[in-house]
């Protein structure tokens, strides 16, 4: 089998029938970082009006209100979901249950809500520090991921390597689009920190956690439902491709997000064979492609 075995859909009104709710990416599907796609918003809201379910699952290293926040601060519009699972939200939960153990955040400030809403969670400040006095490792980034990269952290790992310090990945992803830009991660950090055999605990997809969170969600607005009557909808192979398969989950793959530039070389045709070694990579196989999300 190859990737042209894999239809594009005219629009999301050709799946809506099949399902009953959505698990949606947000970041490369909803939004780039900068806007969001109108369009997208539109088959979302579209979806609920027909009686379906939105919950939007990101590997967002944030608390889930503080997501909410930049969502609609971007413009999306509150009536496009019903709810949303962050990976920030599940490392949130995992600090929490470390209260009283001393933390080293390696990642930019904007990213301190994660201990500010801890600390309002324990009623007492989270013990934050530096690299050689942590228990711990928070990761939620590269400190500029614009001018750096995954190569510049190698002697700061080894140093937290050195003192078998175990990192918790608030964002799997290894890269992600900021509006034309593709930028680093945390997750591109936490890989390399695995590859020198660091401890990783990883927070977000492919991971089942975050999954089992999101569907928790859909159970909680609309009781029981079977796996089989939820679409997941991403553009991240080896993120939401990888996850949607683990979870047992149809999978709709929005081809102009992460991987616009690998499936389409210099703006050009979509490159089929690039498009089935993403698949061969991922082991997982979509139930349908768009280029983007819309009605």
């Amino acid at each position: 089998m190859d990737a042209r075995n894999v239809p594009f859909i005219a629009g999301l009104h050709d799946l809506a029938e099949s399902y009953d709710a959505i698990l949606c990416d947000g970041w490369g599907v909803l939004i780039d970082g900068r806007r969001h796609f109108p369009q997208a918003a539109e088959a979302l809201r579209r979806f609920r009006a027909k009686g379906g379910t939105v919950v939007l699952i990101t590997n967002a290293s944030r608390p889930d209100d503080e997501v909410r926040r930049q969502l609609l601060g971007l413009g999306v519009p509150q009536d496009c979901f019903d709810d949303l699972a962050s990976a920030g939200e599940l490392a949130l939960r995992e600090i929490v249950a470390r209260k009283g153990q001393a933390v080293y955040h390696l990642g930019p400030a904007r990213d301190d809500g994660l201990f500010r809403e801890a600390a309002r969670r324990l009623g007492a400040p989270v013990m934050r520090v530096g690299p050689d006095a942590a228990d711990y490792v928070v990761c939620t980034g590269l400190l500029n991921e614009h001018n750096e990269t995954p190569a510049d952290y190698d002697e700061l790992l080894a140093r937290l390597k050195a003192r078998d310090l175990t990192m918790l990945c608030a964002n799997p992803d290894i890269v992600v689009a900021i509006g034309n830009d593709l930028v680093y991660c945390a997750g591109a950090l936490a890989e390399r920190y695995a590859a020198i055999g660091g401890r990783v605990l990883t927070f977000g997809k492919p991971h089942a956690p975050i999954y089992a969170a999101a569907m928790e969600r859909v159970k909680n607005l609309r009781g029981a439902i079977d796996a089989s009557r939820i679409l997941a909808i991403g553009d991240g192979a080896l993120t939401d491709l990888v996850g949607a398969g683990r979870a047992g989950l149809d999978f709709l793959f929005i081809m102009h997000g992460v991987h616009r530039d690998e499936l389409h070389p210099e703006g050009g045709a979509l490159d089929e064979a690039a498009l089935e070694s993403l698949f061969t990579r991922a082991g997982a196989r979509p139930k349908a492609l768009a280029r983007e999300l819309f009605w």
